[in-house]
């Protein structure tokens, strides 16, 4: 403890002062001067004493002391910051509309990938419908989606539950409801893709129509009094009424008669026989009326033997019918006689119009005896049918355009030979002649 007090007490001696007197310019730092000496007094003292360690508290002081002792340090604050270069307004501007300007491209960038996104989820959606409607025009789609429609009059005939039968056993879909022409039979289509706008369904333009000999030996009668009286519908029988209406409201119905009796034979014979019997009506009359039902009304006729042929009737029209809306998809094309692929001598024609020069050679080799080497003999000169009838136009007289293409050479087998006045004359018919009956060949 001695030496403690004794180095806090300590003393620079007076040759001490006057060393450091004397040395003025050694150091001008006076509280430099005074660490130092301070350090090597306490290290004197220390070795003099012989002391190896002090506590912790006499270490603690001495550090103190020696800090209070040591220079102060300059005041960070006092060092001067470089100067802040301030900015301009129209800097400022500049800046900002940079801002701006990268914001609105940020946001066009994200508006234009949404829009992206957006076209790719509708062009998704459409393939999808495409495809959905692709598939619910197939017949086996289509045949669920008919319904056959029987009126209740039908349902007194005897023999009317094979129809039904039949049509419980295909697990087709029926319905007995009322038809605006009686004892008919109608077909009705659900179309679902419709059904938002109130058009649910469809009505077919085939309608059947069943009678038996009775009745239909009624409307042959009103039929001849109606033509007898130059075509007045008024006063018509009752059965045949309904049937002119319907035709008349809808041109396009197209209405077959199922004349069926169990208990007759339609043979022609007896036919004849029954119909002047019963009718008083000859073979004129009776074809007389059939003209006027076909070609006037699009009425056609089937005598049947019993109800099994009438089911069998009705379900081939309900087969057709399924088979109707994809049949239509099909026959689309421009050219719907060039089908794909090479079966049928079908031949693919593009948008671009190639396949056209193989089209106008297949035209020509339906002529008898033209082989595939003289039809394209007759494209290489002429490569379309305008052209070739341009040809014709500008010769004169009618021998001359017979024997036009008679000239030309036919390579087959290593050998040529000319086309021949013939086959000649046959390709000029066929494109310009104007009778539908002239025989070619």
């Amino acid at each position: 403890m001695s030496g403690l007090r004794r180095a806090k007490t300590w003393e620079i001696s007076e040759s001490e002062e006057s060393d450091a007197e004397t040395k003025p310019d050694l150091n001008r730092d006076g509280s430099r001067q005074i660490a130092t000496i301070s350090t090597d007094l306490t290290e004197n003292h220390c070795s003099k004493h012989k002391c190896k360690s002090l506590p912790s508290s006499a270490a603690k002081s001495e550090s103190n002391q020696a800090a209070a002792l040591s220079a102060p340090r300059p005041d960070v604050r006092d060092t001067p910051s470089p100067a802040r270069k301030r900015r301009t307004k129209a800097e400022v501007e500049a800046d900002r509309r940079t801002a701006r300007e990268k914001k609105e491209a940020r946001e066009r960038q994200r508006a234009a990938r949404a829009q992206e996104k957006e076209e790719r989820r509708q062009e998704q959606q459409r393939r999808r419908e495409a495809a959905e409607n692709l598939k619910s025009l197939r017949p086996e789609s289509c045949l669920r989606s008919l319904t056959v429609c029987v009126d209740p009059a039908l349902l007194q005939h005897e023999g009317s539950d094979i129809l039904l039968d039949t049509l419980v056993t295909l697990e087709w879909r029926f319905n007995i409801e009322s038809q605006l022409l009686p004892r008919s039979i109608t077909w009705t289509r659900h179309l679902p893709q419709q059904g938002e706008d109130g058009k649910g369904s469809v009505e077919e333009e085939q309608v059947v129509l069943v009678l038996d000999l009775t009745d239909f030996m009624d409307m042959m009668v009103s039929v001849k009094k109606m033509l007898e009286s130059e075509g007045e519908e008024e006063g018509v029988g009752s059965f045949l009424s309904p049937l002119l209406e319907c035709l008349n409201r809808d041109a396009k119905k197209v209405v077959t008669l199922l004349v069926t009796d169990s208990q007759t034979d339609y043979s022609g014979v007896h036919l004849d026989e029954t119909l002047q019997s019963r009718l008083g009506m000859g073979n004129l009359d009776f074809e007389e009326v059939l003209v006027y039902l076909q070609l006037c009304k699009n009425i056609s006729l089937l005598f049947l033997d019993g109800w099994q042929e009438v089911t069998n009737h009705v379900c081939a029209v309900t087969k057709a019918l399924s088979k109707r809306p994809y049949k239509l998809l099909t026959e689309r094309a421009e050219l719907p006689f060039c089908v794909d692929g090479s079966w049928a001598s079908g031949v693919r024609v593009e948008r671009d119009g190639s396949g056209l020069i193989q089209v106008w050679s297949r035209q020509i080799q339906q002529l008898n005896r033209v082989s595939p080497a003289v039809a394209s003999a007759v494209t290489l000169a002429y490569p379309s049918p305008q052209l070739l009838l341009q040809a014709y136009q500008c010769l004169g007289s009618e021998e001359d355009r017979k024997g036009l293409l008679a000239d030309l050479l036919v390579r087959s087998g290593g050998k040529e030979k000319r086309i021949g006045p013939e086959i000649s004359a046959r390709v000029y018919r066929c494109l310009t002649a104007q009778n539908p009956q002239l025989v070619l060949d």
